[in-house]
Formats: structure tokens, C-alpha cells, sequence
């Protein structure tokens, strides 16, 4: 999955990223507006696209003066699996939510994503990289991680990168000031478990 793009997964024409933009627009927006949001073909190009996708319903034209605008008809049929689509990142998240809380006998205290996987960049090739903060070692718990390595890539086709820290390896890194600490604090979408600003109060106290 192109984590920058993962409509592309499905649709990998120009017209997935144009309607990438018109799922997260807010207001109608012009041809050229589309064009430079999308980053990508030529504005022509969109412009064909934007008519196409009109003449099927599933893009409303309307002209406002001497421009015409565009918008996602979210009454079609087809705009859910348009909006699922855009939406694949966020749907990562809810699966591994899912198996974490509910599918794991040994409980994580803390999961987040980060790297491009939480960033909305990246490309085909990019892993999902995944902190995970664990009580302690024991062959239940690398069994569970080793399973969601697997059932990411089923998933998205990406590599799962997880980056397994103990507690007190966790704690460790703090009392260094290790730099990689301000990547996942900068970057972290929270998956499960504590918020980790909060665990390394509760630690560092």
C-alpha cells in the first residue's frame, strides 16, 4: 500500500488522488485548486478527470461565474468505497486497535505508529513502523508480535517494523535522552494503551 496515497491501492489512475482531494475538501473547489492539491499529472489531465467523474454522477459540477467547481456526491453509491479508500491509514489503525485490545492475551501497555505510516507519506516500499511498551519478555508476548507481523502485511503488502521496548528498557532510553524519543512523541498516533507523554511522566517520577 503507498502509505502517501493508499487510494492508489485500488484506483491508480490520476483520478485517485483527485478524489483523494475531493473526499477531504471541506468547500467546492476550482479545476486548478484540485490540480495543485492532488500534486500530481497536469491540470488538464484533471480537469478530464473532474469532467469524467462528473458525467458519472459521482462528482458534482457546478458553475459559479466564469469557473466551474467540484464535489464529491456523498449521496452516490459509490461514494462510501471512495471514502474507505482515502481512508485506509485511519482503517489500519482501528485493525491493529482491534487485535491488540481484544486478540492479545499479553496486553501492550502502549502501541503507536509512527515513521510514514503515521506521517501520510512514504511510497510502496515504506514499513509500518510500530512502538510497543511491554511489561516484560515472554514467549506469549513475541508470539503475539511475531502474528501481527504477518497480518499487517496480509494487510497492506508493507513490512510491520516494530520496535519492542520493555519498561525498563523504555526507561532506559529516557535517562539517556536517546533522540529517537522525540521522533515517537513527535510523530505517534496512538494505537493502545497509555499515552506515552503520560507513561514517561508516570516513569521519570
Amino acid at each position: 500500500m503507498d502509505l502517501s496515497r493508499p487510494i492508489s491501492t485500488a484506483i491508480s489512475t490520476l483520478d485517485g488522488p483527485v478524489l483523494g482531494v475531493l473526499v477531504r475538501a471541506g468547500a467546492p473547489l476550482t479545476g486548478r485548486k484540485v490540480h495543485q492539491l492532488a500534486g500530481t499529472g497536469s491540470e488538464s489531465g484533471t480537469r478530464k478527470v473532474l469532467t469524467r467523474l462528473a458525467a458519472t454522477g459521482l462528482v458534482i459540477a457546478t458553475e459559479v461565474g466564469s469557473s466551474i467547481q467540484y464535489s464529491l456526491n456523498r449521496d452516490h453509491l459509490a461514494a462510501g468505497a471512495v471514502i474507505e479508500l482515502t481512508d485506509l491509514r485511519q482503517a489500519l489503525v482501528r485493525r491493529l486497535q482491534d487485535v491488540i485490545e481484544t486478540g492479545w492475551s499479553v496486553r501492550a501497555v502502549h502501541a503507536s505508529l509512527f515513521g510514514a505510516a503515521a506521517r501520510g507519506d512514504g511510497d510502496l516500499e515504506s514499513v509500518v513502523d510500530l512502538l510497543l511498551i511491554h511489561e516484560e519478555s515472554s514467549p506469549e508476548w513475541s508470539q503475539q508480535v511475531a502474528s501481527l507481523t504477518a497480518q499487517v502485511f496480509r494487510w497492506t503488502g508493507n513490512t510491520l517494523r516494530t520496535h519492542d521496548l520493555s519498561v525498563g528498557e523504555l526507561h532506559e532510553h529516557l535517562a539517556i535522552g536517546d533522540p529517537v524519543m522525540s521522533t515517537w512523541l513527535r510523530e505517534g498516533v496512538l494505537v493502545s494503551g497509555s499515552d506515552l507523554r503520560s507513561l514517561l511522566k508516570t516513569i521519570a517520577s
